[in-house]
């Protein structure tokens, strides 16, 4: 059978090299453009007690003021405080490229003298945003769909502790099924070296003994190249990360950098060797930010709709159970003794067919 050529072009002659450019291989292009032109949006949460340095780090890692009117209380206004949730958004453009940045801050938690279910609060606002997210996609409209998932929480570990306290680990378990968690040593430069290497070890032994899931690295693919190979395992083995936040300049060696300045000397922001920020900062920002808003896609927010449409679906039958006029019975399973005695009865008929039939033979002939 011989096929038709609309084009008239004999193909079956030409290399590779030679063959015409179609154009497909701009898509990736397409992609990009549309992206840019639309924007991309991410949700932050901080979370730790009051004095861990989380709005000076938050302002450290976007380099933007978010915490400009904040009122700070005094001592006897912070005991009567509880869990609060407040939202910060800001629009930051960089190279064309627009980022909706939404902060959530917690402040009062960790803060009371019982903190009981202080981690409440968190966890049903996580869950307000995926009903909300839910409804709006289930929904007629669903092209502007407002995506305040979180994505990300930045969990603030206390530097003068031997490792987890009954609170941290709480939280974190109340969470770790909703969002992706990252946990931080707040405050590093209270601590030498040798100390944020014990406190590291203690913490990472202490989450896989309660088997708290905190956010795991992908795994990076075979043709990645050795730079980024060798980026994300550092990575993998910086956590918890040790951070320092500061928005002051300071001179530092004839340079004017972001730092502390104390009697014995300054403490850098950006510098590698004092702290993680830049560690955390390039894996928040620049090389996992994507991955953290598709593992809140398609596993926390997943889970959710799952455990809503099947308690939809258990909800409807319940319903069409109570309003069907005819009770509907369970079907009992039969015993032996039932079966047995159903089976020789079936025999029993088969063989007076067969002497019903055999008669009737005899009479014909």
């Amino acid at each position: 059978m011989q096929t038709e050529n609309p084009t008239g072009l004999d193909w079956t002659g030409l290399r590779a090299s030679e063959k015409q450019y179609v154009g497909f291989a701009t898509l990736p292009n397409q992609v990009h453009r549309k992206s840019v032109k639309k924007g991309f949006d991410f949700t932050l949460m901080v979370a730790g007690e009051s004095g861990m340095g989380k709005s000076t780090l938050v302002n450290s890692l976007f380099l933007t003021d978010l915490y400009k009117d904040r009122k700070l209380l005094n001592a006897e206004e912070r005991i009567n405080q509880t869990v609060e949730i407040i939202k910060h958004t800001v629009d930051i453009e960089e190279k064309g490229v627009k980022l909706k940045l939404t902060i959530v801050d917690t402040p009062g938690f960790g803060d009371a003298v019982n903190n009981n279910q202080c981690w409440k609060p968190i966890t049903d606002y996580i869950d307000q945003q995926f009903e909300q997210y839910f409804r709006d996609e289930s929904g007629l409209n669903r092209k502007n769909i407002q995506d305040n998932r979180v994505h990300c929480c930045l969990y603030f570990i206390p530097p003068f502790g031997h490792g987890l306290r009954p609170v941290d680990v709480e939280f974190m378990k109340a969470l770790h099924e909703k969002v992706n968690i990252i946990p931080l040593i707040a405050k590093a430069d209270c601590l030498t070296p040798n100390e944020i290497k014990k406190l590291k070890d203690r913490i990472r032994e202490e989450i896989d003994k309660f088997g708290i899931k905190v956010y795991q690295f992908p795994e990076c693919d075979s043709d990645e190249d050795e730079e980024f190979k060798q980026l994300d395992k550092e990575l993998k083995e910086c956590t918890p990360f040790a951070v320092i936040g500061s928005n002051t300049v300071v001179e530092a060696r004839g340079q004017r950098v972001r730092g502390r300045l104390y009697p014995w000397g300054i403490v850098e922001v950006e510098n590698q060797s004092h702290c993680d920020f830049v560690k955390l900062r390039n894996m928040l920002i620049r090389s996992h930010m994507h991955d953290l808003k598709d593992v809140t896609c398609d596993v926390h927010y997943e889970n959710y709709r799952a455990q809503c449409i099947q308690e939809m679906t258990s909800k409807l039958a319940q319903d069409n159970r109570m309003e069907s006029p005819i009770p509907i019975l369970p079907l009992s399973t039969p015993d032996v003794d039932t079966e047995k005695l159903i089976k020789m009865k079936d025999e029993e008929v088969l063989y007076k067919k067969t002497q019903l039939q055999g008669q009737i033979d005899m009479v014909i002939f």
